[in-house]
């Protein structure tokens, strides 16, 4: 019996090469240490489901998994032509020198067997010293971020083709601004952390006057094995639940979609990457809104450094 695949409605991302269109949802790939699933059997599966968006950078150590999935995809024909997908990756801290970003997205290509991406972005508004990925960053390594420079090299890289366009994470507002500022290619996505637990409300309407989208990553905060989560483990959400008939993920998802952002969820199991895909042919109402705006407020994701930086989010 052949897969019955969700159709994922899309928007146009406005300063990408031929106005390049993103499934609202993508499948996110950071690793996870816990699951059992492989990254490349995971995109194979999402693609059956009907999954075409996703999500990986540099310093996740996924592209050559992600980038065989989809090779395995073309052989087997679940889909017509890489074109079908959306392939998101990020730059990380390392390469964030003007001179090294081409050679760093030219390196993710070639790992993903891929000719362009869809989407590159910066991964944090932070340099360090060329080298390896680690985790977390050392303070000790962090040099100045030259924002001009790297827009600079990332706009050649949409004009070499190498991507359809351009973006940022984990920008505040401040950081935003001082890009736009001079920038004559907006960035096409701010990918930040959004969540019922995180809900970002000034930042949401400061992208959306400036036409710039934004992917909510951690839409659901936290898997299990990092302790409770202000999220799953929510009593308000769980009187959802149940006025509803649906999951806690479904919930925080719809109001994600409600709210006109996109969003990358990270699970590997098959029955879970399902039900997130059932989110588009019902609503939340009035009164469930009242409810979720109720919820306690926490930035989950404080930052990538060790010790954290001080500046980062400044004060957002």
């Amino acid at each position: 019996m052949a897969a019955i695949t969700t159709t994922v409605p899309q928007v146009v991302l406005q300063s990408s090469t031929g106005q390049r269109r993103m499934p609202v949802m993508g499948l996110g790939t950071a690793p996870e240490a816990a699951s059992k699933v492989s990254t490349k059997d995971a995109v194979l599966e999402a693609i059956k489901q009907g999954y075409r968006h996703f999500d990986a950078a540099a310093a996740y150590g996924v592209e050559k998994s992600v980038g065989e999935a989809i090779a395995e995809a073309l052989q087997l024909g679940l889909i017509a032509s890489r074109d079908e997908l959306f392939v998101t990756s990020k730059l990380w801290v390392t390469d964030n020198h003007s001179h090294l970003i081409v050679p760093a997205l030219q390196k993710s290509l070639r790992t993903l067997q891929l000719e362009y991406l869809d989407l590159f972005l910066i991964h944090w508004p932070i340099t360090t010293q060329p080298g390896g990925v680690k985790y977390p960053i050392e303070v000790s390594e962090i040099v100045e971020f030259d924002m001009k420079g790297v827009w600079s090299s990332m706009k050649e890289c949409q004009r070499l083709g190498l991507t359809k366009a351009i973006g940022v994470s984990n920008f505040s507002i401040k950081k935003l601004e001082e890009l736009l500022s001079f920038a004559t290619i907006t960035p096409a996505v701010n990918q930040v952390e959004v969540n019922l637990g995180w809900q970002q409300v000034k930042l949401r309407e400061f992208c959306k006057e400036k036409g710039v989208v934004i992917t909510a990553f951690s839409p659901l905060r936290k898997g299990a094995s990092r302790g409770e989560n202000l999220v799953m483990d929510n009593d308000i959400l769980k009187e959802l639940v149940d006025a509803h008939g649906k999951t806690i993920a479904q919930i925080c998802l719809r109001w994600l979609y409600e709210q006109g952002l996109t969003f990358v969820a990270k699970s590997y199991d098959k029955e879970r990457m399902n039900q997130n895909l059932q989110i588009f042919d019902w609503s939340l109402t009035e009164d469930d809104y009242k409810k979720i705006s109720e919820i306690h407020q926490d930035r989950f994701i404080k930052g990538p450094t060790k010790p954290l930086l001080n500046d980062l989010w400044d004060e957002e």
